[in-house]
């Protein structure tokens, strides 16, 4: 967090926080109560300053207050960004660079998540055919657009043989997941609300 906001939060520890004002789009855009972040420097702010409290909510920290986030989907959205040695490597909306990436899954929506040491996120739906150039077959054989149409609609469950994407010099098989088991799957709560008897703004 920038250091302007650890000061605040160390002078004035006790603000309210806010809830329902801010949330994240499944293409990683902020918006406040629903109008667009359009500001690069505000956006830059709000990403810097984003993290999850013990009880999986996702939060802005703006100075002493904490605003809590509505999620469209997941807490990233991860974009491809191509290697002059040929695949891809991947960086948050955040603007963090990705460098461990441990799994990933196709959902029933048709998207890709991944779980790195961020966190989950969903690939960005703009970079999912440059993200599918890098599927291979179990045996590591790279794969044609229609066998990677035939694998994505018949994937094996956890414990079989998996079509695997390679990224970041990982080969990480590719699951189906539902959409509705993501947030308890990973603890994260999508839609922040108060505890009774909290106060807020």
């Amino acid at each position: 967090m920038d250091e302007i906001v650890l000061r605040a939060l160390r002078k004035w520890p006790d603000v309210p926080a806010v809830y329902g004002w801010l949330s994240l789009d499944r293409r990683g855009n902020w918006s406040i109560k629903g109008e667009r972040v359009a500001n690069p420097a505000l956006s830059g702010f709000i990403a810097r300053n984003y993290a999850c409290d013990a009880m999986g909510r996702w939060y802005f920290q703006n100075g002493p207050q904490r605003v809590f986030v509505s999620l469209a989907y997941v807490p990233y959205v991860y974009r491809t960004l191509p290697l002059t040695s040929g695949g891809v490597r991947l960086s948050a909306h955040t603007g963090v660079p990705v460098r461990r990436p441990r799994a990933a899954w196709l959902d029933d929506t048709g998207a890709v998540l991944l779980e790195t040491e961020l966190g989950v996120g969903v690939i960005h739906d703009f970079d999912l055919p440059e993200l599918m150039a890098s599927a291979c077959g179990p045996s590591g054989e790279p794969l044609e657009d229609s066998a990677i149409e035939r694998l994505l609609t018949d994937l094996p469950s956890a414990d079989g043989i998996a079509p695997k994407l390679v990224l970041a010099g990982r080969a990480l098989g590719l699951f189906h997941i539902r959409s509705a088991e993501v947030p308890a799957r990973f603890g994260f709560v999508p839609n922040p609300r108060p505890a009774p008897g909290e106060p807020e703004c």
